[in-house]
């Protein structure tokens, strides 16, 4: 069904029983917003680095409120090099100004990583005085001058594809350049436009939301929001069914799926209007949501998770590529019991088929039988 954007708003800023209050937002902001009369706009500085612009697309994409109706009710957008139509020293000029001018009363959106091998320079954006000036010194500025900063995607919360091994511009995360700056994370490669939206509306109305333990808001992201725990393709890892290649029926642990350890609210929530997930759409959860994206111990693109990291594995088999051997046990004796049922059902389908073929084969030979004596 349908929300209006009047609905949706009143979602979030209904939602404040549920979110902390914080005095970590400098009075200057709200000033700037002037949110208590009810006329205000969060002023927003939207930097990118080592990215792939998928972040911003992503955000443009929002339904309930849609991108215009974001830009022009709930922020202003000061500087997004992928949707501003301002280039070379006009550009350039907006950070100047913001840096200088309007400290403490903006927020720092910023999306993908930063590179800091070589001081810097595998990532320049721009140039002032005939220099060119790199993404790590615009980065570190904006962000000295913010009131507070919002790391929107992976790479800007983790460090992403670009922080990778070997990761050759050693490319950096958010949290590795703001150590003493108020901080909110919202992962995804690339995460969700109600995510984002929905983070920077409550962000304007009350102030920063509560944050789990790796600064992402709990609303998305908590710990009730294991990917595992809601997804559609559950009762086929309960069952012991896991699928060996892709388009085949059953769990996607066997292929790479994350969604043990992995937190978002993507397979209830769903992408384009709810039509669509990861898994839904037969590719298995990455874990673009975690820090260990796309690299590390058995979280590579597609590389199973070990078994002891999956809850609930134990239950159904010691190790997921012997599926079938049961387990001692009760947990071995209801997988075997599973297997059986399935052999016996099949079985009895094919012997079903069989049956009823051969009787069709006889009322055929009795009708023809029958035409033949009334021919005669």
């Amino acid at each position: 069904m349908l929300i209006t954007r009047k609905k949706f708003l009143q979602i979030f800023t209904g939602s404040v029983a549920g979110f902390a209050l914080s005095n970590l937002w400098l009075p200057k902001l709200l000033q700037a917003a002037d949110v208590k009369n009810g006329k205000g706009r969060l002023p927003l500085v939207w930097f990118q680095g080592q990215n792939c612009t998928g972040c911003p697309v992503s955000f443009i994409n929002t339904e309930y409120p849609s991108a215009d109706e974001v830009l022009i009710e709930v922020i202003t957008l000061e500087y997004n090099p992928t949707l501003m139509g301002a280039t070379g020293d006009i550009a350039t000029g907006v950070l100047e100004r913001m840096t200088s001018e309007e400290k403490g009363k903006f927020i720092l959106a910023l999306d993908g990583s930063i590179p800091v091998e070589d001081e810097g320079n595998f990532c320049n954006v721009g140039e002032i005085n005939g220099k060119s000036v790199t993404a790590l010194e615009w980065i570190q500025k904006l962000g000295s001058a913010a009131s507070a900063v919002v790391a929107i995607g992976t790479c800007a919360t983790w460090g992403g594809i670009p922080a990778a091994s070997p990761n050759p511009t050693k490319a950096k995360a958010a949290r590795d350049i703001f150590k003493d700056k108020p901080l909110i994370n919202i992962p995804g490669c690339p995460p969700h436009p109600d995510w984002i939206v929905g983070t920077l509306v409550h962000v304007l109305k009350y102030g920063i939301p509560i944050l789990d333990d790796l600064r992402r808001p709990v609303i998305f992201f908590g710990p009730d929001k294991v990917i595992h725990d809601n997804c559609e393709l559950r009762q086929y890892f309960d069952a012991g069914i896991f699928a060996k290649d892709f388009g085949e029926k059953g769990c996607l642990y066997e292929l790479g799926c994350k969604g043990p350890v992995s937190h978002c609210d993507v397979s209830t929530r769903g992408w384009n209007s709810g039509v669509n997930w990861c898994n839904r759409s037969g590719g298995p959860c990455l874990g673009c949501t975690e820090p260990t994206f796309p690299g590390g111990t058995g979280s590579g693109l597609y590389e199973k998770l070990p078994a002891v990291q999956v809850p609930g594995l134990a239950e159904i088999n010691a190790n997921a590529n012997t599926i079938g051997i049961a387990l001692g046990g009760a947990a071995g004796v209801a997988i075997a019991g599973h297997a059986i049922a399935r052999t016996i059902s099949s079985k009895k389908l094919k012997q079903k088929e069989k049956q009823k073929n051969s009787e069709n084969e006889s009322k055929k030979d009795s009708e023809q039988t029958i035409n033949e004596k009334e021919g005669e």
